[in-house]
């Protein structure tokens, strides 16, 4: 009898230390956030403010993935994924420019946003599970920017 109740003590002193492991989603979104700095993004939570015409809302805070604009490049764009491979701009025209389209379109469908500015190229995403999106995450990035 004793036995059982130094076993249920220590079970009750140990169960706190579950809570402090991570679960596989947020371990899948540190994987991910770490590989992305070794392939030279940087990566930020960021609050995001979605057009209201999105049919499924994005997380309102949503992590960023960005790299510095080679010089040169002075164009800016922004372009919402409406639906998977429909790339469209803040009056839901469709994208134009076929050298950004043809990149948007390679893109997950978890990648809600892409932004150019001046000085920095950005990826909305939800950092969904697929094998390779990081990868063609980073592709994008290096061509467009």
């Amino acid at each position: 009898m004793s036995f059982w109740i130094i076993l249920l003590l220590v079970g009750a002193a140990l169960s706190p230390l579950a809570w402090l492991r991570p679960s596989r989603r947020e371990s899948r979104q540190m994987n991910h956030r770490l590989a992305a700095r070794g392939m030279g993004l940087g990566v930020q939570l960021s609050s995001e403010s979605w057009p209201h015409w999105f049919v499924k809302e994005p997380p309102s805070r949503c992590p960023q993935y960005y790299r510095p604009r080679r010089r040169g490049n002075e164009d800016q764009w922004c372009y919402w994924q409406f639906a998977a491979g429909q790339w469209v701009n803040q009056w839901r025209e469709p994208c134009a420019d076929p050298r950004v389209l043809e990149q948007l379109i390679g893109l997950p469908e978890d990648v809600f946003k892409m932004e150019a500015g001046k000085q920095m190229l950005v990826a909305c995403w939800g950092e969904g599970a697929q094998p390779l999106a990081l990868e063609q995450i980073v592709a994008a990035l290096d061509v467009l920017a």
